[in-house]
C-alpha cells in the first residue's frame, strides 16, 4: 500500500488525494487492521526497550521482501501451495 504523506503543514491534501487514502484504509478489513495493529505495537515495544533497533527491522523487512529467507518461502507455500 502507497500513502503519500503531506509533510508541510501548509500543504492541503487534494479532494482526490482524501479519497484514494480512505479507499485504502477501507480495503483493509477489521481483523487485517487490529493485527496490523498489534504487530506495531509489538514491534515499537521491541525498540523502546532496546531488544531490536530500527535498523535491524528494516535490514530484515529487506532481506524478507527480497525472498532471502527460506521459513518464509516455506510460509508462503503452505497458504499458496502453487507458487
Amino acid at each position: 500500500m502507497d500513502i503519500k504523506l503531506i509533510t508541510t503543514p501548509d500543504a492541503a491534501p487534494s479532494a482526490w488525494d482524501q479519497v484514494a487514502v480512505m479507499g485504502k484504509l477501507g480495503d483493509l478489513s477489521d481483523t487485517q487492521y487490529r493485527t496490523l495493529l498489534a504487530l506495531s505495537a509489538m514491534l515499537e515495544l521491541l525498540v523502546d526497550k532496546g531488544i531490536l533497533t530500527r535498523e535491524e527491522l528494516e535490514r530484515k523487512s529487506a532481506q524478507l521482501e527480497a525472498g532471502d529467507s527460506e521459513p518464509l518461502r516455506a510460509l508462503s507455500a503452505l497458504f499458496d501451495p502453487m507458487e
